[in-house]
């Protein structure tokens, strides 16, 4: 179901200029996650004659990608196109599945992503927070132009989003830093992996509804209930906007 928030704050206005860090997770929300993926499927499905629905492809993933079995991301990348190819009509041989991790280093940020950053960079300090192993997190951060002055990863962290071991990390950092939790606005595109768990730890939270076209949740779980964020934004640079407006008042 597509789903739209209220733009702007959840209850009482809170101006952007009052946080000091923005934690951003990073592939859907900045990298380009659905197009990353679907890409080499499609390359695949066209070298065999095989028609392709990227939507159905995202669902597919989705159910893979949740196994009890998974392994860290995008390693686990090899797997999932070993359960996912038979169910597409591709071939399920392995280095099938090696290409598709092997394009992760490829996969481009979404246009307004590294120019949004590096507005915000100057006014407050980007933390990154990604489900994805520092190998392939290294390549986005390239991609996006290096604008983080802190970066978590599953690898750094031991878990994945939504577990709240993952924020728990992120918020010792800024203590030691000199900052609290008070002065973090989170920003992500996923309900299930970010807004409705950072609404559970009393952050501050803003959802860039990357597919606000498109119907459903792709290829990322959907949340077992809605989380209205404090604010809604469909692109990083409208983000961005917003927050060079707040400081120009």
């Amino acid at each position: 179901m597509r789903r739209r928030a209220p733009r702007g704050d959840r209850s009482v206005a809170r101006s952007l200029s009052t946080f000091k860090y923005l934690t951003f997770d990073v592939v859907g929300t900045l990298i380009d996650f659905e197009a990353g993926l679907t890409a080499p499927l499609a390359a695949i499905a066209a070298e065999h004659g095989v028609p392709f629905d990227p939507e159905a492809a995202l669902a597919l993933y989705r159910e893979a990608r949740y196994m009890p079995d998974a392994l860290r991301f995008p390693d686990d990348l090899t797997r999932v196109y070993s359960v996912i190819a038979p169910k597409l009509g591709l071939p399920s041989d392995a280095p099938y599945g090696a290409r598709l991790r092997a394009a992760v280093p490829g996969w481009t940020a979404f246009p307004d992503s590294a120019e949004a950053l590096a507005r915000l960079a100057k006014r407050y300090k980007l933390i990154a927070m990604t489900n994805a192993q520092r190998w392939a997190y290294e390549h986005f951060s390239n991609a996006l132009g290096n604008p983080f002055y802190a970066a978590f990863t599953t690898d750094d962290t031991g878990t994945e989003k939504p577990d709240p071991a993952f924020f728990e990390q992120v918020f010792s950092f800024v203590e030691a830093d000199g900052g609290a939790k008070d002065d973090i606005l989170h920003v992500a595109q996923s309900q299930y992996h970010d807004i409705g768990v950072s609404r559970q730890l009393g952050l501050t939270n803003c959802w860039i509804q990357r597919r606000h076209a498109q119907p459903g949740y792709g290829g990322t779980i959907a949340p077992s209930q809605f989380t209205t964020p404090d604010y809604h934004f469909t692109s990083m640079a409208e983000l961005a906007d917003a927050v060079e407006a707040r400081h120009a008042a």
